[in-house]
């Protein structure tokens, strides 16, 4: 279970869990100790039986309503759960949690003043749990219905799955009917919850029933490429070149501590879980905050690498700017940059540089979500197979499913020469010595171009490849990893 201790007041920054790396833990491991508190309780896991049930995986954990309430001292708001569903749920054992959760919904911490007009947004979080194992908070930040002046109110859902696109609508739906009555989420929810999480590129049908509009079907259907579900590219190519794109990149491939600064909680979570697709097959294995409340802002201080996403009403307290690389998303062309090491224009070869820039420009302006997103991934993991793809060469045979990676001649054979120096930093990284482990175990080991990417065959022409992934996909022809389609067409084989 993961824990949480914060002192407001005396800014004291404790542990939640394993949110924040064990360096992090330590920088306040003395402040933390200094407090007798009672071990945690394990969270109970009663109402959640359902959704542990083998073979099918269901839609959420739990819905929160997070209102800001007038603190005692009369000064400020806090941020405090005024609804839950389930309903009947034990709140001394979520408490802990539940203090993260508002903590997320409400970052910017006490300073809150009531409104009359406030533009709704949607942003999302990561929860991690102590065995590594990550849950995602969706929320939907809005200005409830009523008359004057009033705060605002947040929805949150915290669910095992990522499909932020989704849970989007699932907000609309919700949103619809708290502006009717609190009580008519209920029925909605229970109906949610009793349904399956739909497969990748199908749909599941929700029927739900509203006062003066009768029973209404609301139809949620989950993206054919389900690991590029909880991303949308556009925010971050909206904010960013394509060039300073590609510092990005660099920077955070080598693993470094990054930090992007925007107004908007939306542009924040949106751009960093971009960011973190772009390394895909390759997984970012650090302390990812895509939104890092006002009491925990100190964990930008750790020397181990992070991205994280800050509020700008809290960029002047970043005052340490030493071996970070610190984005502006709102900032002009030019001047985005406000910290560099230096390095970040050139860690990548030219020439790779302006072929991942040939590539990116193949999308189209009107593409929707699913076709942008394909353009993108397809052009860095493009670039991954030309700068590591020749790994399965060298994973040497050492049993009968195991192998080791030879990592000398792995970089001995590079091309271009001129890559070598990025590949050889690449390769101390986290992500790629995870990468390898797990290649290491696989009996049957393939590069990046065979596991990943679309495959050419026999003479076959890019157009003919294209007219038969299309006819392919017009059939229903799907697989969960990108590529596959054209092995099982041909060879009836999935290579993943």
């Amino acid at each position: 279970m993961m824990s949480a201790q914060t002192d407001v007041n005396h800014g004291r920054m404790k542990k939640i869990g394993s949110m924040f790396s064990s360096l992090q833990e330590k920088l306040h491991r003395d402040k933390a100790e200094k407090k007798d508190l009672p071990a945690p309780q394990p969270r109970s896991t009663a109402y959640l039986d359902r959704a542990a049930s083998p073979g099918q995986t269901f839609f959420f954990e739990r819905l929160l309503v997070v209102s800001l309430r007038k603190r005692s001292s009369g000064e400020g708001y806090e941020p405090q759960i005024s609804y839950q569903f389930p309903k009947g749920t034990s709140r001394s054992q979520w408490e802990e949690e539940e203090r993260v959760i508002t903590l997320f919904c409400f970052p910017e911490g006490v300073n809150w003043a009531p409104l009359t007009e406030y533009r709704s947004e949607t942003f999302s979080f990561v929860l991690t749990e102590v065995d590594g194992s990550r849950r995602n908070g969706y929320c939907r930040r809005l200005l409830p219905d009523g008359k004057g002046a009033r705060p605002p109110e947040a929805y949150c859902i915290i669910s095992r799955l990522a499909c932020f696109g989704l849970f989007s609508k699932i907000f609309d739906e919700v949103e619809k009917r708290r502006k009717k009555s609190m009580a008519m989420i209920y029925p909605f929810m229970q109906s949610l919850r009793e349904a399956a999480f739909p497969t990748p590129g199908n749909t599941v049908k929700i029927k739900s029933f509203i006062p003066e509009s009768g029973t209404e079907i609301i139809s949620l259907t989950r993206p054919l490429d389900s690991w590029l579900e909880h991303v949308d590219f556009r925010t971050l190519f909206r904010c960013l070149t394509d060039e300073e794109v590609l510092q990005v990149f660099a920077a955070t491939v080598l693993e470094r501590r990054i930090i992007f600064i925007a107004e908007e909680l939306s542009t924040l979570s949106q751009v960093l879980h971009a960011v973190a697709a772009l390394l895909y097959p390759f997984l970012w294995q650090h302390t990812f905050i895509s939104i890092v409340p006002r009491v925990l802002l100190e964990v930008y201080l750790a020397p181990t690498p992070y991205l994280l996403g800050i509020q700008r009403t809290l960029q002047n307290l970043i005052i340490d700017h030493s071996d970070l690389l610190i984005v502006d998303l709102a900032a002009p062309t030019g001047s985005k940059f406000i910290s560099k090491i230096g390095d970040e224009d050139t860690l990548i070869t030219a020439k790779l540089q302006e072929e991942l820039l040939q590539e990116l420009c193949r999308r189209k302006h009107n593409a929707n979500t699913e076709e942008l997103n394909k353009v993108i991934s397809e052009a860095f993991l493009t670039f991954f197979v030309k700068t590591v793809g020749h790994f399965a060469d060298h994973i040497k045979k050492s049993g009968k499913s195991s192998g080791t990676f030879q990592k000398k001649s792995f970089l001995k054979a590079v091309e271009p020469k001129s890559s070598r120096n990025f590949v050889k930093q690449f390769v101390q990284t986290q992500m790629f010595d995870l990468f390898i482990q797990e290649e290491e175990k696989q009996p049957n080991r393939e590069g990046l171009q065979h596991k990943f990417l679309p495959q050419k065959s026999g003479g076959v022409s890019g157009a003919e490849e294209e007219g038969a992934r299309e006819e392919w996909m017009e059939e229903g022809g799907h697989c969960l990893k990108p590529g596959c389609w054209w092995d099982l067409l041909i060879n009836c084989v999935c290579v993943c």
